[in-house]
């Protein structure tokens, strides 16, 4: 008895020192300390985290990306193979649809299909905020048993990169629910790292071709007229 809360003791010792790492991972300290859109939708107590990545893409090509996101979309851009393994059924796209390239308030973001681990209505976050270009905020629809907001920011740095940042807010209104959060915390930051690198290798890889072309077309230009 004594050695397994020995054990339970150092394992929630282990998961408070790391949490510190995996709640704010690749972020500067303004960035997970500074005010967000979509904040101010649930109040203190909370349970936040913000990641970050940087982008060598333009934020017009980010942007596109996180529009079609979805489970029955273009998917969340992580982990495929371990999306499929359980069930959810994603397919994630590696290019832009423009039939999904229209986002509102009021639409719907369905992270899990009907009837996964009997949910009859799965889960769909709701778009309760957008600044076209910048930020989609998501909300978690009534019924759900948390109070969530989940928001993606796109913060342009010159013409050519930009900073990819997502942050989650989940309300604490039970005890209870502070362990359950930490417990899901190294989850959670492993699906959010997969989707800011999944969108990052995608975005830059789109970027590319058109660098490449127009170095091409200055390269030309350059052999047409020497002088």
């Amino acid at each position: 008895m004594a050695n397994t809360i020995v054990k339970a003791l150092a394992a929630g010792a282990l998961l408070y020192g790391a949490r510190r790492y995996f709640r704010d991972w690749g972020t500067t300290k303004a960035e997970c300390s500074g005010k967000m859109p979509g904040d101010e939708l649930i109040s203190p107590p909370v349970l936040q985290a913000t990641e970050a990545v940087w982008i060598d893409a333009g934020a017009g090509e980010v942007w596109p990306w996180l529009v079609q996101m979805g489970q029955d979309r273009g998917g969340l851009y992580s982990f495929e193979k371990l999306e499929s393994a359980v069930g959810l059924g994603y397919r994630n796209a590696d290019c832009i649809h423009p039939e999904w390239q229209h986002i509102t308030v009021g639409d719907v973001v369905r992270l899990v299909p009907k009837g996964w681990l009997g949910l009859p209505d799965g889960i769909e976050l709701a778009v309760a905020e957008l600044i076209d270009g910048q930020s989609i905020v998501l909300r978690a629809q009534p019924g759900l048993p948390w109070d969530a907001v989940w928001s993606f920011h796109v913060i342009p740095h010159w013409d050519d990169r930009c900073r990819l940042v997502i942050r989650s807010r989940l309300a604490l209104r039970h005890p209870a629910e502070v362990a359950f959060a930490e417990l899901l915390g190294p989850a959670r930051a492993f699906i959010t790292r997969g989707i800011l690198l999944g969108i990052k290798r995608r975005a830059e890889g789109r970027a590319q071709p058109e660098s490449s072309g127009a170095s091409e077309s200055a390269a030309g230009a350059a052999l047409h007229h020497p002088g």
